[in-house]
């Protein structure tokens, strides 16, 4: 479920940006159900694994993945520093499921 609520996350955002500032009603239409979807899968997700664990891997994997999206789908930058910051990112996020896992 968690990662239905990360992909229907990218999946809104990705919308956001093809709706040109929300003035495209369908892509408007995709953005709502995108967000709408993963706050209810969030929602899901959280009766049974921990608020922490679940937003840091739901932000964190839904921001590597827009940066992923933004390169392939509009050629945005993608540098080192960029690869560097998504390499943090889940380096974090292992972190915490590592350190969620050792002290349930």
């Amino acid at each position: 479920m968690l990662m239905a609520a990360v992909a229907l996350e990218v999946t809104g955002t990705t919308a956001l940006k093809l709706s040109d500032g929300l003035s495209r009603p369908p892509w408007l239409a995709v953005v709502l159900l995108g967000y709408g979807g993963a706050f209810a899968a969030l929602a899901f997700t959280l009766k049974s694994l921990p608020v922490g664990l679940s937003y840091a891997v739901w932000s964190g994997l839904g921001t590597v993945g827009a940066a992923l999206i933004g390169r392939a789908l509009f050629g945005e930058s993608f540098g080192l520093p960029k690869l560097a910051g998504m390499a943090l990112i889940i380096a974090g996020v292992v972190v915490l499921n590592l350190f969620e896992a050792a002290n349930p």
